[in-house]
């Protein structure tokens, strides 16, 4: 299909006229119409950026991405492909001729393959035709190779004979054997390949000998000669550490790596490459062992090897990815910090200061840079993510695939709040009042826990936030000790002692937002996912203050998720085994064990495939509540991992949400208009 063109100054128009009627709260049918913006990939020129935008199919029942590029300067947007299959990791090659992406489309060979798109026109041909499953891929600087990082399959593809090909037992002889999404964990591993592009030969690029290792996140050197991975190789198991290294090796099929760092612990990618191929950036963490706290540094090691600098040591605050400047002076990364994440410009030389790129309150994320040319996704309390150009410390909107949608929506703002916890503490918390609100009334409230532990609520465009606020619910976010954004002491105060200070914060965080006399007292429900799930049981194993609760993927008896779940590493690291610390896990387990506290009606809800924390744990919960009377029901999404995909089903968890709240906090549902019909013009 021919790509279509669109000039962007016709959009604000086209929102003009497809949403005339005043503005309505956000419903459950706005969730199919946000369409999720992509991270930027700037051509080689810098005068043009692909990406990706994800939109809800409905019919199907899933979420589909498709390929976009827009010009620089902003007058030009072209939909590059309408496969209804998707598209995903568009890459440009280097000698900017080409665009690539992947895609599980119908082709020549099956699975996710590498496909390219020629600059020139024509149609997507499919370029690989591998076997094995594929992780990631690279274009060579010559444009001529690409690297691609495969892992062999478990099970055949085809029938053999025309006859069905029973499935296997699944061997596992790994410490670490199960990851969700990835499932167990098997002895195969992911490792690197070179793809020649004119005869479609594949090579592996490091000997045999080495397939009990993984290797990741592999970039090759600007001048071709060299490429950077990550992996972990501490014998005699490397999954019994997470201690990962930062290795580079020739560029050449049967090549020896060389380790670059020695840290115990993680060195992360992404890997970036100086312009001048002779520096490679990585992000180090604090400390050896506990994954779940630790915060990433920005850190440089020498290709050649040498000594590692860690060039944010002043800064007690997780960056993200970093990217090099197109002189080489400086990386630019984005800082997670106290309910936002900014730009910033960090210089190499060691008397220079940081620059802090973009201001106010907001998500900076997703960078890229090439050709001077910088650009990242930004989002507001009031703005869905969008691609932006960072000029200098200013922001010039790029896309626009939101405005519409957001200008026809009535939505609630969102406030800071702060509390101080009886044992000194200063916790930071969003409070956002229900739509509508009305001065001098008193609003139901919903205490809504993020999880992680170390995620953070932020001034960004939070849909369950805007949903609940929507209903008429006031919704307090809390960034309990553990979150990130206050610094690496913050988030370790809660090293093996979980549920106590956390609890302590969330319910020093509702009083003040009861002391704003906005709150009605008798009226507040709580719930989370993940961590949140789990901060839910240990908040109504203490108090019955709360109405109504709902634990979405939690626990509640971490005795009964040693082996489990996919955190042995994390055990092992915090708290010990169970047979050397009983009276530890007893400790960390008591909203199991004393169950017979909760009076709070309590939802549990979980996925049957989530590895990460396993529905067994709601499930144990639930069965404890079932039997000392307290009112509880279960939901168990079938396929559905930690992360929810299936849009049926993340709009039946908001669905059983409201009912469950409503119910028992006695509350009426809000009337709600209509949404505007989509018009012809909503294409876009």
């Amino acid at each position: 299909m021919t790509p279509r063109s669109l000039s962007l100054a016709i959009l604000p128009l086209l929102a003009s006229t497809l949403f005339a009627q005043a503005p309505h709260r956000l419903t459950l049918d706005d969730l199919a119409k946000v369409q999720q913006v992509g991270k930027p990939e700037i051509s080689p020129d810098g005068k043009w950026i692909a990406y990706t935008l994800r939109h809800t199919d409905t019919e199907a029942d899933k979420n589909v991405a498709n390929l976009w590029m827009l010009s620089w300067d902003g007058t030009e947007l072209i939909q590059l492909t309408y496969d209804t299959e998707g598209a995903g990791a568009p890459r440009w090659s280097p000698d900017g001729r080409y665009l690539a992406f992947t895609s599980g489309r119908p082709g020549k060979a099956k699975g996710t393959q590498v496909w390219v798109l020629d600059r020139r026109g024509g149609e997507a041909r499919q370029l690989t035709g591998v076997k094995e499953d594929l992780e990631d891929y690279r274009w060579s600087p010559d444009s001529k190779q690409l690297l691609l990082t495969l892992q062999a399959k478990d099970e055949p593809e085809e029938p053999k004979n025309g006859k069905p090909v029973p499935p296997k037992p699944i061997v596992m002889d790994g410490y670490h054997f199960k990851q969700d999404v990835q499932g167990y964990l098997t002895d195969k591993h992911p490792h690197l390949f070179l793809f020649d592009i004119a005869t479609a030969k594949t090579t592996r690029l490091i000997p045999n000998e080495e397939d009990r290792f993984e290797e990741h996140d592999a970039e090759w050197s600007p001048d071709g000669t060299q490429i950077a991975f990550t992996s972990r190789r501490e014998l005699p198991d490397p999954t019994r550490t997470a201690n990962s290294d930062v290795f580079v090796v020739d560029a050449k099929p049967g090549s020896t790596p060389r380790q670059l760092t020695t840290f115990k612990g993680p060195d992360e990618a992404p890997l970036a490459w100086s312009p001048d191929s002779k520096t490679i950036a990585f992000r180090e963490a604090v400390t050896p062992g506990y994954s779940i706290y630790n915060q990433e540094r920005l850190a440089v090691v020498p290709a050649a090897g040498g000594t590692v600098r860690i060039l944010t040591t002043k800064l007690d605050r997780p960056v993200s990815a970093p990217v090099w400047t197109e002189d080489g002076t400086a990386l630019l990364v984005t800082v997670t910090d106290d309910r936002n994440s900014y730009a910033e410009r960090i210089p190499l030389a060691a008397d220079a200061a940081p620059e802090r790129l973009t201001q106010g309150p907001g998500d900076a994320a997703a960078l890229a840079s090439a050709k001077d040319h910088t650009a990242l996704l930004w989002s507001t309390d009031g703005k869905l993510s969008e691609m932006y150009a960072l000029e200098g410390s200013t922001l010039r909107a790029l896309t626009h695939h939101n405005d519409a949608l957001v200008a026809s929506l009535e939505l609630a703002p969102t406030q800071d709040l702060e509390a101080k916890t009886k044992d000194g503490n200063e916790v930071h918390s969003l409070l956002t009042m229900p739509v509508g609100y009305k001065p001098g009334t008193k609003a139901p409230m919903l205490l809504f826990i993020h999880g992680g532990p170390t995620a953070e609520d932020m001034h960004t465009f939070d849909l369950s936030r805007q949903l609940f606020a929507a209903h008429g619910y006031a919704v307090l976010n809390v960034n309990y000790r553990g979150s990130n954004g206050r610094g690496f002491a913050y988030s370790h105060a809660i090293n093996a002692d979980w549920g106590n200070k956390e609890v302590t914060d969330l319910l020093a965080s509702v009083d003040a937002a009861v002391a704003t006399g906005t709150i009605d007292a008798d009226k507040m429900a709580i719930g989370g996912w993940s961590y949140g799930g789990i901060l839910t049981d240990y908040t109504i194993a203490s108090t019955t203050r709360f109405k109504a609760a709902s634990s979405g993927a939690g626990m509640g008896n971490l005795l009964g998720l040693y082996g489990v779940d996919e955190y042995i590493l994390q055990y092992d690291n915090e708290i010990g085994a169970p047979w050397k610390n009983p009276d530890l896990y007893i400790k960390l387990s008591y909203p199991f064990f004393h169950a017979d506290r909760i009076k709070t009606p309590t939802l549990f809800m979980g996925g049957d495939q989530d590895f990460n924390v396993p529905v067994e744990g709601g499930e144990q919960m639930y069965e404890a509540l079932k039997s000392v009377g307290t009112p509880a029901e279960l939901i168990v999404y079938p396929g559905q991992f930690h992360g929810f995909t299936r849009p049926s089903f993340i709009r039946d968890r908001y669905t059983r949400w409201f009912g469950w709240y409503d119910r028992y906090l006695g509350l009426t549902p809000p009337a709600v208009s209509p949404a505007p019909a989509k018009t012809a013009a909503a294409a876009q």
